[in-house]
């Protein structure tokens, strides 16, 4: 009799957590994106320039040809 008392405790105690959890995150998903997700803070600007390397196949072929 207790044992089935405390294993009835455990487990509502466990599916409240994991209901919990499942409403956290579908609360996060169904936010909008901004409050969501800040932007990183070494993220470019809008219209600053960034790295860009070209690596298409035949760019590597050159490369690979050259002399080191």
């Amino acid at each position: 009799m207790l044992f089935s008392l405390v294993y009835t405790i455990c487990f509502a105690a466990i599916l409240c957590g994991a209901f919990s959890l499942m409403r956290q995150g579908y609360a996060a998903t169904n936010s909008p994106p901004m409050a969501r997700a800040s932007r990183h803070p070494e993220a470019p600007r809008h219209g600053e320039a960034v790295l860009y390397v070209d690596l298409n196949r035949e760019r590597l072929e050159q490369l690979y040809q050259q002399p080191s």
